[in-house]
């Protein structure tokens, strides 16, 4: 499959359903990394407020009519004492494990990059778990650098 097999566009409330699907699907593949979730039901944002959100912006790709991957871009503000106002925060980056490798990630960060552009939004953060490697590794692949740990003690 070429990536001219997919296609990259905004969400809207009619995915829902799918981007639900998505979430605990992702909060399942967090679980190991973290103790500290929740046991189900838990859900990590409020996708349907999200999408119509002007300050958000969630896409999806489509393969054959269906949503194969998804992630979001926030504005957020920045702790006072940072060099800049506000940020671009991404989020709920998911791609089924039969569409992964194929660079579906990379497009939906640059698409994602593209939308905080146009908002004046000159940084772009997110977090990730310390051992998803693979997850680490593609946010590596598209530019992102490590900045900083966050450590818990129980």
């Amino acid at each position: 499959m070429a990536l001219t097999d997919f296609i990259l566009r905004e969400a809207t409330l009619a995915d829902l359903p799918v981007l639900l699907g998505f979430e605990q699907e992702l909060i399942k593949a967090e679980r190991p990394f973290d103790c500290t979730i929740r046991e189900d039901p838990v859900s990590y944002y409020d996708i349907g407020q999200m999408i119509p959100d002007e300050n958000s912006c969630v896409v999806v790709v489509e393969h054959d009519g269906n949503i194969v991957a998804s992630g979001y871009a926030q504005s957020r503000r920045a702790r006072h004492y940072l060099d800049h106002e506000y940020y671009s925060y991404l989020g709920f980056m998911f791609t089924l494990p039969e569409f992964r490798g194929k660079g579906l990630n990379s497009e939906i960060i640059k698409a994602l990059k593209d939308w905080s552009a146009k908002k004046g939004l000159k940084e772009m953060r997110l977090t990730v778990y310390d051992e998803n490697f693979p997850a680490i590794k593609a946010y590596e692949k598209v530019g992102f650098k490590k900045h900083i740990i966050e450590m818990r003690l129980e």
